[in-house]
């Protein structure tokens, strides 16, 4: 995958202008990288035959939009949702290309309380080590059945935040409340991240 130099300025511009600058560099980390490339070398390959309108659940600072504008896919608009404000105006750097061309957007919502599912075709929750069980039951129940759904878990158990973390990736597909189309894991440093296509049962 290639960066456009331009996207690489904003990132720039979005780590100095960052209230928290580490923070804002641990969504470069390696493992982080490695595993948003892999999500997006996935869809290539289910590339459906419409343009995206993609929901990004837990967008935290808008990395993964601005990869997913630099890949194959067809791409008509990312919204970067995330919990935490602190994100909003970072990923809305991250991505100023994207939002003057009037493609990008970053919004502060909880996804178990958003109302707007209806507006996407492709909806992305790479977060859902960060939710409990009710939660994330809680925003499945609000999906429409017609969407395309990624989803992202781990067995990272050490970190604090995860929640609900999975042992296996046979795990997460018995869990998800989906029909599985395509899953995947990927082995890194630290942890396997596992990842679930599909669609609502």
């Amino acid at each position: 995958m290639k960066i456009n130099i331009t996207d690489v300025m904003f990132w720039m511009d979005a780590i100095r202008q960052s209230d928290d600058k580490h923070r804002t560099l641990e969504s470069f980390w390696k493992g982080q990288i490695n595993s948003k490339v892999w999500l997006i070398n996935y869809l290539e390959k289910y590339q459906q035959n419409l343009p995206y309108n993609i929901l990004l659940c837990g967008g935290w600072n808008g990395v993964l939009a601005t990869l997913l504008f630099n890949s194959e896919l067809d791409i008509t608009r990312v919204t970067s949702m995330d919990i935490d404000s602190k994100c909003e105006s970072v990923a809305n750097i991250m991505n100023k290309d994207y939002e003057i061309q009037g493609r990008f957007q970053s919004i502060t919502s909880d996804m178990v309380l958003y109302n707007n599912y209806d507006k996407h075709n492709l909806i992305i929750n790479t977060v859902c080590e960060h939710m409990t069980p009710t939660q994330y039951n809680e925003w499945l129940a609000k999906l429409p059945s017609n969407k395309r759904i990624v989803l992202q878990s781990n067995d990272f158990f050490d970190c604090e935040e995860h929640v609900n973390c999975k042992q296996s990736l046979k795990e997460f597909e018995k869990d998800c409340g989906l029909v599985v189309e395509s899953s995947a894991s990927l082995s890194t440093e630290k942890y396997n991240r596992f990842m679930i296509i599909g669609h609502k049962k």
